[in-house]
């Protein structure tokens, strides 16, 4: 009985996953405008943020459109599709949950964030005009 369950919910996926994509390549969202120096000093503080997801994870795509929106360049980390960054979730996370914001502070320290909405908060709170 297991497997048909896991099997409906991977054909489910399957199905459904290149939908989602598909609508969220058609309303990608606008991001802000900014002047060139300004662009340039949030790039270099993005530069400490890493967005550990899946591709097709609604709630990854959340964090993207967020992102997107506040014309952030954050690098983005396949932890379904590459096991190192799989294994560096696992280890420095605790956990393989998806979205998770890396955060490496000013004094070295890291931080990982989890939760779509939390990530959206610091974003909005560290860069939004």
């Amino acid at each position: 009985m297991k497997w048909l369950i896991r099997s409906f919910f991977k054909t489910l996926r399957a199905v459904l996953a290149p939908v989602i994509l598909l609508l969220n390549k058609l309303t990608t969202p606008r991001g802000i405008i900014r002047d060139p120096e300004q662009q340039q000093q949030i790039d270099a503080a993005t530069r400490q943020l890493a967005l550990y997801q899946f591709r097709s994870c609604p709630f990854c795509i959340k964090v993207r459109r967020a992102a997107r929106r506040l014309s952030l360049n954050i690098e983005q980390r396949d932890a379904l599709h590459d096991p190192t960054h799989r294994t560096a979730l696992l280890e420095g996370g605790g956990e393989v949950k998806v979205p998770c914001l890396r955060i490496t502070e000013n004094d070295g320290q890291v931080r990982w964030l989890y939760e779509s909405d939390d990530i959206i908060a610091y974003l909005q709170t560290r860069f939004a005009a």
